[in-house]
Protein backbone atom coordinates (compact mmCIF):
# COMPACT_ATOMS: atom_id res chain seq x y z
CA UNK A 1 0.00 0.00 0.00
CA UNK A 2 1.15 3.49 -1.15
CA UNK A 3 1.76 6.06 1.50
CA UNK A 4 -0.55 8.17 2.64
CA UNK A 5 -0.01 12.51 2.20
CA UNK A 6 -3.48 12.99 2.53
CA UNK A 7 -5.06 16.42 4.41
CA UNK A 8 -8.47 14.90 5.96
CA UNK A 9 -8.75 11.95 8.35
CA UNK A 10 -12.44 11.02 9.92
CA UNK A 11 -13.21 8.90 12.68
CA UNK A 12 -16.07 7.33 13.28
CA UNK A 13 -19.09 4.42 12.89
CA UNK A 14 -18.58 3.05 9.21
CA UNK A 15 -22.01 1.57 7.94
CA UNK A 16 -22.44 -0.25 5.17
CA UNK A 17 -25.80 1.22 3.72
CA UNK A 18 -28.27 -1.48 1.57
CA UNK A 19 -30.63 0.66 -0.10
CA UNK A 20 -33.24 -0.33 -2.08
CA UNK A 21 -36.86 0.58 -3.01
CA UNK A 22 -39.90 -1.61 -1.27
CA UNK A 23 -43.45 -1.40 -0.82
CA UNK A 24 -45.66 -0.74 1.85
CA UNK A 25 -46.22 -3.88 2.81
CA UNK A 26 -42.23 -4.38 3.27
CA UNK A 27 -42.96 -1.70 6.06
CA UNK A 28 -45.69 -2.78 7.57
CA UNK A 29 -44.05 -6.80 7.68
CA UNK A 30 -41.40 -5.42 10.14
CA UNK A 31 -42.93 -2.50 11.44
CA UNK A 32 -40.86 0.01 10.14
CA UNK A 33 -42.69 3.59 9.73
CA UNK A 34 -41.83 5.62 6.80
CA UNK A 35 -39.37 8.17 7.12
CA UNK A 36 -38.25 7.11 10.39
CA UNK A 37 -35.41 6.35 11.85
CA UNK A 38 -34.86 3.42 14.28
CA UNK A 39 -31.80 1.08 15.83
CA UNK A 40 -32.43 -2.47 14.65
CA UNK A 41 -34.53 -5.17 17.30
CA UNK A 42 -34.52 -8.67 16.78
CA UNK A 43 -37.87 -8.54 15.15
CA UNK A 44 -36.11 -6.76 12.19
CA UNK A 45 -33.28 -9.08 11.86
CA UNK A 46 -34.81 -11.41 8.79
CA UNK A 47 -35.19 -7.85 7.20
CA UNK A 48 -31.44 -7.35 6.28
CA UNK A 49 -31.64 -10.82 4.55
CA UNK A 50 -34.69 -10.59 2.88
CA UNK A 51 -33.62 -6.84 1.51
CA UNK A 52 -30.30 -8.78 0.09
CA UNK A 53 -32.01 -11.68 -1.35
CA UNK A 54 -34.66 -10.05 -3.26
CA UNK A 55 -34.70 -6.51 -3.47
CA UNK A 56 -31.44 -6.04 -5.50
CA UNK A 57 -30.12 -3.53 -3.12
CA UNK A 58 -27.68 -1.21 -4.11
CA UNK A 59 -24.15 -1.24 -1.30
CA UNK A 60 -23.06 2.50 -0.18
CA UNK A 61 -19.76 3.30 2.13
CA UNK A 62 -22.02 4.86 5.28
CA UNK A 63 -22.12 6.39 8.67
CA UNK A 64 -22.21 9.59 9.58
CA UNK A 65 -18.18 10.20 9.10
CA UNK A 66 -17.63 8.49 6.20
CA UNK A 67 -20.18 9.94 4.45
CA UNK A 68 -18.97 13.49 5.17
CA UNK A 69 -15.14 12.36 4.01
CA UNK A 70 -16.54 10.50 0.71
CA UNK A 71 -18.23 13.96 -0.05
CA UNK A 72 -15.16 15.37 0.38
CA UNK A 73 -13.18 13.10 -1.39
CA UNK A 74 -15.40 14.58 -4.48
CA UNK A 75 -14.87 17.84 -3.81
CA UNK A 76 -11.61 17.74 -3.86
CA UNK A 77 -10.94 16.27 -7.13
CA UNK A 78 -7.70 14.65 -6.40
CA UNK A 79 -6.87 11.07 -5.41
CA UNK A 80 -5.89 9.87 -2.34
CA UNK A 81 -6.70 12.97 -0.22
CA UNK A 82 -8.71 11.64 2.69
CA UNK A 83 -8.84 8.49 5.01
CA UNK A 84 -11.27 7.27 7.58
CA UNK A 85 -11.22 4.74 10.64
CA UNK A 86 -13.69 3.20 12.17
CA UNK A 87 -14.67 -0.54 13.50
CA UNK A 88 -16.19 -3.43 11.24
CA UNK A 89 -16.37 -6.88 11.40
CA UNK A 90 -14.29 -9.76 9.58
CA UNK A 91 -16.78 -10.36 7.25
CA UNK A 92 -18.39 -10.24 3.31
CA UNK A 93 -19.91 -6.91 4.75
CA UNK A 94 -16.50 -5.23 5.84
CA UNK A 95 -15.16 -5.89 2.54
CA UNK A 96 -18.06 -4.18 0.36
CA UNK A 97 -17.73 -1.73 2.66
CA UNK A 98 -13.97 -1.41 2.11
CA UNK A 99 -14.47 -1.48 -1.61
CA UNK A 100 -17.11 0.96 -1.70
CA UNK A 101 -14.65 3.53 0.51
CA UNK A 102 -11.72 2.82 -1.89
CA UNK A 103 -13.88 3.14 -5.21
CA UNK A 104 -14.58 6.39 -3.83
CA UNK A 105 -10.97 7.36 -3.03
CA UNK A 106 -11.16 6.84 0.87
CA UNK A 107 -8.52 5.25 2.14
CA UNK A 108 -10.01 3.11 4.85
CA UNK A 109 -8.49 1.85 7.04
CA UNK A 110 -10.93 -0.75 9.62
CA UNK A 111 -10.25 -2.04 12.68
CA UNK A 112 -11.53 -5.47 12.54
CA UNK A 113 -13.39 -7.68 15.40
CA UNK A 114 -13.83 -10.84 14.63
CA UNK A 115 -16.31 -11.12 17.17
CA UNK A 116 -19.18 -9.13 16.26
CA UNK A 117 -20.67 -8.70 12.28
CA UNK A 118 -19.97 -5.23 10.34
CA UNK A 119 -22.52 -2.58 11.35
CA UNK A 120 -25.10 -2.27 8.28
CA UNK A 121 -27.73 0.35 7.90
CA UNK A 122 -30.91 -0.97 6.26
CA UNK A 123 -32.19 2.23 3.63
CA UNK A 124 -35.33 1.46 2.53
CA UNK A 125 -37.30 3.97 -0.14
CA UNK A 126 -40.48 4.08 -0.66
CA UNK A 127 -42.32 7.25 -2.33
CA UNK A 128 -39.37 9.37 -2.30
CA UNK A 129 -38.84 8.98 1.66
CA UNK A 130 -36.67 6.91 3.16
CA UNK A 131 -37.34 4.51 6.22
CA UNK A 132 -33.37 3.62 8.11
CA UNK A 133 -33.42 0.92 9.66
CA UNK A 134 -29.10 0.83 11.75
CA UNK A 135 -27.76 -2.36 13.02
CA UNK A 136 -24.11 -0.94 14.38
CA UNK A 137 -22.72 -4.19 15.60
CA UNK A 138 -18.63 -3.57 15.24
CA UNK A 139 -18.82 0.28 14.85
CA UNK A 140 -19.32 0.32 18.24
CA UNK A 141 -16.13 -1.17 19.12
CA UNK A 142 -13.25 0.96 17.67
CA UNK A 143 -10.65 1.17 20.23
CA UNK A 144 -7.26 3.46 20.63
CA UNK A 145 -5.13 0.23 20.34
CA UNK A 146 -5.97 1.22 16.35
CA UNK A 147 -4.43 4.74 16.52
CA UNK A 148 -1.24 2.53 17.12
CA UNK A 149 -0.97 0.64 13.98
CA UNK A 150 1.96 1.82 11.66
CA UNK A 151 -1.18 3.09 9.06
CA UNK A 152 -3.19 4.74 11.83
CA UNK A 153 0.44 6.89 12.78
CA UNK A 154 1.45 7.66 8.91
CA UNK A 155 -2.49 9.26 7.92
CA UNK A 156 -2.35 10.94 11.62
CA UNK A 157 0.85 12.31 10.57
CA UNK A 158 -0.09 13.51 7.15
CA UNK A 159 -3.86 14.65 7.55
CA UNK A 160 -4.11 18.76 8.34
CA UNK A 161 -7.66 18.05 9.36
CA UNK A 162 -9.20 15.33 11.52
CA UNK A 163 -12.82 15.28 11.66
CA UNK A 164 -15.85 13.43 13.61
CA UNK A 165 -19.34 13.09 14.17
CA UNK A 166 -20.94 13.26 17.54
CA UNK A 167 -22.30 9.63 17.15
CA UNK A 168 -18.31 8.72 17.83
CA UNK A 169 -18.66 10.17 21.39
CA UNK A 170 -20.73 6.99 22.44
CA UNK A 171 -17.64 4.79 21.37
CA UNK A 172 -13.73 5.69 21.99
CA UNK A 173 -13.90 9.29 23.89
CA UNK A 174 -10.08 8.09 24.77
CA UNK A 175 -9.21 7.85 20.73
CA UNK A 176 -11.01 11.13 20.03
CA UNK A 177 -8.67 12.57 22.74
CA UNK A 178 -5.45 10.72 21.39
CA UNK A 179 -5.65 12.40 17.55
CA UNK A 180 -6.84 15.87 19.09
CA UNK A 181 -4.06 16.00 21.59
CA UNK A 182 -1.34 15.07 18.47
CA UNK A 183 -3.39 18.01 16.44
CA UNK A 184 -3.17 20.29 19.48
CA UNK A 185 0.60 20.02 19.34
CA UNK A 186 1.13 20.67 15.97
CA UNK A 187 -1.79 23.20 15.76
CA UNK A 188 -3.55 21.38 12.95
CA UNK A 189 -7.30 21.75 12.64
CA UNK A 190 -10.20 19.34 14.56
CA UNK A 191 -13.50 19.60 13.81
CA UNK A 192 -16.66 17.97 15.58
CA UNK A 193 -20.45 17.43 14.65
CA UNK A 194 -23.17 17.79 17.14
CA UNK A 195 -24.84 15.01 14.80
CA UNK A 196 -28.30 14.14 17.02
CA UNK A 197 -29.82 15.64 19.84
CA UNK A 198 -29.43 13.01 21.59
CA UNK A 199 -25.58 13.41 22.08
CA UNK A 200 -26.54 16.70 23.71
CA UNK A 201 -28.85 14.91 26.04
CA UNK A 202 -27.14 11.89 27.02
CA UNK A 203 -23.24 12.33 26.34
CA UNK A 204 -22.57 15.65 27.86
CA UNK A 205 -19.78 15.11 29.31
CA UNK A 206 -17.74 13.31 26.47
CA UNK A 207 -19.01 16.11 24.18
CA UNK A 208 -17.69 18.81 26.72
CA UNK A 209 -14.65 16.64 26.62
CA UNK A 210 -14.44 17.15 22.71
CA UNK A 211 -15.72 20.52 22.51
CA UNK A 212 -12.46 22.20 24.38
CA UNK A 213 -10.07 20.72 21.26
CA UNK A 214 -13.01 21.85 18.47
CA UNK A 215 -12.02 24.62 15.99
CA UNK A 216 -15.14 23.64 13.90
CA UNK A 217 -18.51 23.00 15.07
CA UNK A 218 -21.15 21.67 13.26
CA UNK A 219 -24.88 20.96 13.72
CA UNK A 220 -28.44 21.70 12.19
CA UNK A 221 -31.13 23.82 14.35
CA UNK A 222 -32.37 20.92 16.38
CA UNK A 223 -29.32 20.15 17.85
CA UNK A 224 -28.46 23.72 18.21
CA UNK A 225 -31.89 23.74 20.25
CA UNK A 226 -31.09 20.93 22.22
CA UNK A 227 -27.92 22.61 22.86
CA UNK A 228 -28.87 25.10 23.86
CA UNK A 229 -32.08 24.39 25.99
CA UNK A 230 -29.45 21.73 28.05
CA UNK A 231 -26.81 24.24 28.50
CA UNK A 232 -29.20 27.14 29.49
CA UNK A 233 -28.21 29.40 26.16
CA UNK A 234 -32.12 30.41 25.64
CA UNK A 235 -33.82 29.61 22.39
CA UNK A 236 -32.05 32.54 20.05
CA UNK A 237 -29.51 29.81 17.38
CA UNK A 238 -27.19 32.91 16.71
CA UNK A 239 -26.87 33.40 20.52
CA UNK A 240 -26.74 29.73 20.81
CA UNK A 241 -24.20 30.02 18.41
CA UNK A 242 -22.24 32.70 19.95
CA UNK A 243 -22.18 31.69 23.38
CA UNK A 244 -21.09 28.47 21.85
CA UNK A 245 -17.55 29.92 20.24
CA UNK A 246 -16.91 31.31 23.60
CA UNK A 247 -16.70 28.28 25.28
CA UNK A 248 -13.06 27.37 26.85
CA UNK A 249 -10.81 25.91 24.45
CA UNK A 250 -7.48 24.27 24.56
CA UNK A 251 -5.83 26.56 22.25
CA UNK A 252 -7.22 29.65 22.93
CA UNK A 253 -4.85 31.64 20.44
CA UNK A 254 -7.45 29.65 17.25
CA UNK A 255 -10.94 30.99 18.01
CA UNK A 256 -13.85 28.65 17.42
CA UNK A 257 -15.96 28.74 14.11
CA UNK A 258 -19.95 27.54 15.18
CA UNK A 259 -21.85 26.52 12.17
CA UNK A 260 -25.58 26.05 12.12
CA UNK A 261 -27.69 24.77 9.46
CA UNK A 262 -31.73 25.03 9.44
CA UNK A 263 -32.59 23.35 6.33
CA UNK A 264 -33.91 25.68 3.46
CA UNK A 265 -33.39 28.60 6.05
CA UNK A 266 -29.90 30.93 6.35
CA UNK A 267 -26.52 28.67 7.99
CA UNK A 268 -26.07 30.58 10.95
CA UNK A 269 -22.17 31.50 11.53
CA UNK A 270 -20.46 32.44 14.60
CA UNK A 271 -16.86 33.44 15.50
CA UNK A 272 -14.78 35.89 17.71
CA UNK A 273 -18.54 37.28 18.89
CA UNK A 274 -20.19 37.80 15.27
CA UNK A 275 -22.60 36.29 14.10
CA UNK A 276 -22.93 35.97 10.09
CA UNK A 277 -26.25 34.50 8.48
CA UNK A 278 -25.52 32.87 5.05
CA UNK A 279 -29.19 32.89 2.61
CA UNK A 280 -29.75 29.14 1.45
CA UNK A 281 -30.94 28.89 -2.48
CA UNK A 282 -34.00 26.93 -2.04
CA UNK A 283 -34.46 24.11 -4.18
CA UNK A 284 -37.88 23.20 -6.05
CA UNK A 285 -39.44 20.33 -4.41
CA UNK A 286 -39.84 18.74 -7.91
CA UNK A 287 -35.64 18.36 -7.54
CA UNK A 288 -35.87 17.14 -4.58
CA UNK A 289 -34.99 13.64 -3.80
CA UNK A 290 -34.56 13.03 -0.37
CA UNK A 291 -33.02 15.02 2.26
CA UNK A 292 -30.88 11.71 3.76
CA UNK A 293 -27.40 12.60 4.14
CA UNK A 294 -27.48 16.35 3.64
CA UNK A 295 -25.65 17.47 7.28
CA UNK A 296 -23.18 15.04 6.66
CA UNK A 297 -22.86 16.26 2.53
CA UNK A 298 -23.23 19.75 3.79
CA UNK A 299 -19.56 19.49 6.20
CA UNK A 300 -17.98 17.11 3.28
CA UNK A 301 -18.53 20.27 1.17
CA UNK A 302 -16.86 22.64 3.76
CA UNK A 303 -13.96 20.83 4.86
CA UNK A 304 -13.04 20.15 0.79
Amino acid sequence: MSKFEGVLVGMGNPLLDISAEVGQDFLDKYDVKLDSAILAEEKHQPLFKELVEKYNPKYIAGGATQNTIRVAQWMIQKPGQTAFMGCVGSDDYAKTLEECATKDGVLAHYMKDTSVPTGTCAALIHEGERSLVTNLDAANNFKASHLETEKAKEIIASAKVYYSAGFFLTVSVESLVKVCEEFLATKKTFCLNLSAPFIVDFFGDQLSTAMEYADFLFGNESEAAAYGKKNGLGEDIKEIAKAVAALPKKDASRPRTVVFTQGSQSTVVACNGTVTEYPVELLPKDQLVDTNGAGDAFVGGFLS
